[in-house]
């Protein structure tokens, strides 16, 4: 229902006289049915669909929990996303295609999320890149966003044919493409075979392409050009697609060692690598970009670690996060250059960060007592509170080791155990809504508890030079190395390279039309009367 509305909508965004009021109408309607789909599976669990196809492959409604809850996220973003839009392609001679565009993309998203079946969520994989394709490229006078959908296109086309060979593997093993009775099959135990693993394997690749992880990732950095509705969407939406193509499957890549292994190594190399290149960047776009590829990794990495129910919790967060990000970017330079507001500078004293790290160490484990989480019992969940005691260690250095007064100190921590309190709180709240679509978390293997260990080494490492950079600040070695992550230590431009994203000719399979964009070319009116006073000025 929800997806058929934002259909409609594209198509009544054709008559300019009522797109203004429907779009308002077909997204508020829009959450109204994905509040009432919410209420459906809290009463009744899981619905699914008749299946519209053959030999088990076809066309299939599942509401669940996690589609429930992927659904009723989306149709908020597509609410304030389109209203935002409607603005700010306001006297734009296209603005109604644009609206269409963003339209049929949400609904994809939407139909993907509710997949009951491996060829509808193949076909609407596809077609949301697609779609975002044709919005990437809106403006085609902007080189740099052409070159970048380029690169982004070829990258989706491997990404779909990773996952269309995982789905035909998984076809083959399990003889049919319900969701349903796939994870019957794996719940009962099924025997793991080669071509599972491989498929699982494969669904790795598919999820890391979709999510812009390293290397491929300079396609986000570079569509910074396309319109801010367009930047909103895609960071707050589309890019979530690889983490929820994990979760979807969680069953089998529970079974897998191999593909738990894929996604803790890219993943959290991807985290550690964008975080830090985002704190090197002037521009807030590109720092948004390059902080939309970290978060990505880290949800990549809870569902290696198999913490399903935080991935989700985390992807819920970011794009709410994001989509205000984009949608405000512009206010926030003004808000900024306006700011008179003096920070304290930080001394460096080692004994004021390794009280820093003691404090965020205490603030988390008297969360974790008070909810009742042992750590020591659960690996995965004790990567993930070390983390995140990094993260506040550097909260809190910003106050503890600098010439701020006690209210100040005591507000910061404060701050510090709520964001520790928030995660536990809703984490518990996402395990117990997601419990009958994830499995249990269980113990890793020897090989994922080595690789995350030398993962947590990594941060660690990152986090303690960060710490204590302000005794560094000076030298010349900072200063080089800040060159090098300004540019993203150069990993783009070897890709670039690699693929050959910037010559023309090559990527003319790519440049995909549409006849309305025919016109394009020629001069609009207001060009046409900017030209003649022009001439008028200079007679």
């Amino acid at each position: 229902m929800v997806p058929v509305l934002m259909f409609s909508l594209a198509i009544v965004a054709v008559n300019r006289s009522k797109t203004n009021l429907k779009t308002e109408l077909f997204t508020s309607l829009g959450m109204l049915v994905s509040l009432i789909g919410a209420v459906l599976v809290y009463q009744f669990g899981t619905i699914n669909s008749g299946l519209l196809g053959w030999a088990g492959l076809g066309l299939s409604l599942r509401l669940d929990a996690l589609s429930a809850t992927m659904l009723s996220m989306i149709s908020i973003l597509a609410f304030v996303i389109l209203k935002f839009s409607k603005n700010y392609m306001d006297g734009d001679s296209r603005k109604n295609v644009f609206l269409g565009r963003l339209s049929v993309t949400i609904a994809s998203v939407q139909m993907l999320v509710l997949s009951g079946n491996l060829f509808q969520i193949l076909i609407f994989w596809v077609i949301t890149s697609i779609c975002l394709h044709y919005l990437l490229v809106f403006y085609r006078h902007r080189p740099q966003a052409i070159a970048a959908a380029r690169k982004k296109f070829m990258v989706a086309r491997m990404g779909d044919l990773s996952l269309a060979v995982a789905f035909a593997l998984l076809y083959a093993s399990f003889g049919t493409g319900e969701l349903n009775d796939i994870f019957t099959d794996v719940a009962s135990g099924v025997v793991f075979s080669s071509s599972m693993t491989w498929a699982t394997i494969l669904m790795v690749v598919a999820a890391l392409l979709k999510s812009a992880q390293f290397p491929t990732h300079g396609w986000l950095i570079e569509v910074v050009e396309t319109p801010t509705p367009v930047s909103s969407l895609l960071h707050a939406g589309l890019l979530n697609a690889g983490p929820f193509l994990m979760v979807r499957f969680s069953y089998l890549m529970n079974e897998s060692t191999s593909a738990s292994m894929l996604l803790i190594i890219v993943g959290g190399l991807t985290a550690l690598f964008a975080s830090v290149v985002y704190l090197t960047q002037p521009s807030i776009k590109v720092s948004l970009g390059y902080s939309s590829v970290a978060h990505m990794g880290f949800s990549l990495l809870l569902c290696g670690l198999g913490v399903y129910s935080a991935a989700i919790l985390h992807v819920v967060g970011h794009s709410f996060y994001k989509a205000h990000a984009f949608l405000s970017s512009g206010s926030v330079i003004e808000s900024i250059k306006s700011n008179k507001a003096k920070y304290a500078k930080r001394i460096g004293n080692p004994l004021l960060i390794a009280l820093s790290i003691i404090a965020a160490l205490s603030i988390f484990m008297v969360g974790a007592y008070f909810w009742g989480v042992h750590l020591s019992e659960d690996f995965s969940l004790m990567v993930i509170a070390l983390v995140i005691v990094m993260g506040m260690s550097l909260f809190l250095v910003q106050t503890l080791d600098a010439k701020s007064g006690i209210q100040t100190i005591l507000q910061t921590a404060l701050i510090a155990g709520i964001v520790a309190g928030s995660f536990l709180t809703f984490e518990h709240g996402a395990r117990w809504l997601l419990q009958s679509e994830i499995p249990a978390l269980d113990a890793p293997s020897m090989s994922e508890k080595i690789t995350a260990i030398i993962l947590l080494v990594c941060f660690g490492i990152v986090v303690l030079a960060q710490l204590f950079a302000p005794r560094f600040k000076q030298s010349k070695f900072s200063y080089q190395l800040g060159v090098h992550l300004r540019n993203g230590l150069y990993a783009n431009v070897l890709f670039d390279r690699m693929i050959g994203s910037l010559k023309h000719e090559k990527f003319k399979w790519a440049n995909l039309t549409v006849q309305e964009e025919s016109d394009q070319s020629k001069p609009t009116e207001s060009e046409l009367l900017i030209k003649e006073a022009s001439q008028l000025i200079n007679q």
